[in-house]
């Protein structure tokens, strides 16, 4: 892909050229070669991050199928399919087909799949990419209608494979009740044109820190997915070689993962989907995952790898200084960027920002950073030089960017990924 001055974050100064170009510039943040606001990703953070939840699973004889939509990156898939990943997962037709034009073979599309557009166009895909897989979540007879209306009318007679989706009350999607799951198992079955494959849920919203309240409730949880499974495996309502039992956000994944394997009759394969352990975060994923290496008594776990590099454009009074980005740059729906280093132009290594500098509020293009002037012992920020902040939710920065390069840890570009939203 060509990236050029259209490309927020690409030196506009510069010619066009291909993404797989970058890391031959030899560009460098602290060198001011990029414009700000600039969104980067550590290169070192996210390789150990791959290496991290590759022997998280394999330890556990686990599968992971990443949500790909905390990306929407090409690059950053194909990382994860070579670091084992046994497929990707979407939120709709749209995301599956950037991952099925590029080169993702194995999709769960963990959401509902209904409308005639949606069924017409992933009916289209898997005719014309046969060696794809794609399984999509089933959980009411309304559904179910739907797909056989628009395949009375459709002249795509590919079946589907599905998975029944398991919910909890008050929270997302899902049947509530294993009767009202059995029903639509059966109904699926006596169907022409889907075919169960398994079952599915999503345990993120039970995810409060409390270890006591998190294995509890994600342990009654995976007890409704194994007792749905025995039960349909016992009516023969799967139509699948092996039993697919998926679940696994990126916040109490290790919880899931002590559930994904019930002894059952058939093969049975357990998919974690959790997606944002990428890159990680500086704040809302950093507190669950100190959470993760408390229950695994670990030392480490992951790292984040996701930046946004910003510039003090001006100190307009004591105790403000306002920086160049905002809510078209950086994520704010969970919880506000953190200032976590600071340099100046043409330093080679960056320097932790004072204790008593902090992202207080975001407008569209400035974030107001305030600090302690009282002091005149205290460092204060100036205009002219550079901040590094960590965010909160991966998937609400990435939407914000069309590419983003990799850099070392002396901020030097090595590479570069696109991003398709």
């Amino acid at each position: 892909m060509q990236i050029n001055n259209s490309f927020k974050g690409f030196p506009g100064h510069h010619m066009p050229l291909d993404i797989s170009h970058i890391g031959l510039k030899k560009w460098n943040v602290l060198k001011g070669d990029f414009p700000l606001p600039l969104a980067v990703i550590k290169e070192t953070a996210i390789a150990h991050n791959l290496l991290w939840m590759k022997d998280f699973c394999e330890k556990r004889h686990l599968d992971i199928a990443p949500h790909g939509k905390t990306t929407m990156s090409p690059e950053l898939y194909a990382r994860q399919l070579d670091a084992g990943a046994w497929g990707i997962s979407f939120a709709n037709v749209f995301q599956a087909s950037l991952g099925i034009r590029h080169g993702v073979q194995r999709i769960i599309i963990a959401n509902q799949v209904y409308q005639h557009a949606d069924l017409e166009a992933l009916s289209i895909l898997l005719a014309t990419y046969p060696e794809v897989r794609v399984y999509f979540l089933i959980d009411s007879v309304a559904q179910i209608d739907a797909i056989q209306k628009w395949r009375a009318l459709s002249s795509y007679k590919l079946p589907f494979t599905v998975l029944l989706e398991l919910g909890i009350e008050g929270k997302r999607t899902g049947c509530r009740e294993h009767s009202q799951a059995m029903v639509l198992a059966r109904k699926i079955k006596e169907s022409q044109g889907l075919l169960l494959c398994g079952v599915e849920c999503y345990e993120g919203a039970l995810a409060t820190c409390n270890h006591e309240h998190d294995q509890a409730s994600v342990a009654a949880l995976m007890d409704r997915v194994r007792q749905l499974a025995i039960a349909c495996e016992k009516e023969n309502l799967f139509e699948n070689d092996e039993i697919l039992l998926t679940a696994g956000g990126s916040a109490i994944f290790d919880l899931v993962a002590q559930h994904l394997k019930p002894q059952l009759q058939r093969p049975t394969r357990g998919i974690l989907r959790s997606g944002c352990y990428l890159t990680h975060d500086h704040v809302q994923y950093r507190k669950m995952l100190k959470c993760v290496g408390e229950r695994l008594q670990l030392t480490e776990t992951l790292r984040p790898a996701l930046e946004v590099i910003s510039s003090v454009q001006s100190c307009p009074e004591p105790g403000l200084a306002l920086l160049t980005m905002g809510k078209r740059d950086v994520s704010y729906d969970m919880d506000l960027p953190v200032a976590i280093w600071r340099a100046n132009l043409g330093d080679k290594v960056v320097s932790g920002v004072p204790s008593h500098w902090e992202i207080t509020a975001l407008n569209d293009q400035h974030a107001y950073l305030k600090f302690n002037s009282a002091s005149a012992s205290l460092e204060h920020p100036h205009v002219g030089q550079l901040i590094g902040s960590g965010i909160s939710h991966p998937c609400t920065t990435f939407d914000k960017w069309r590419w983003m390069p990799v850099v070392d840890d002396q901020y030097g570009a090595i590479s570069a990924v696109s991003i398709c939203f």
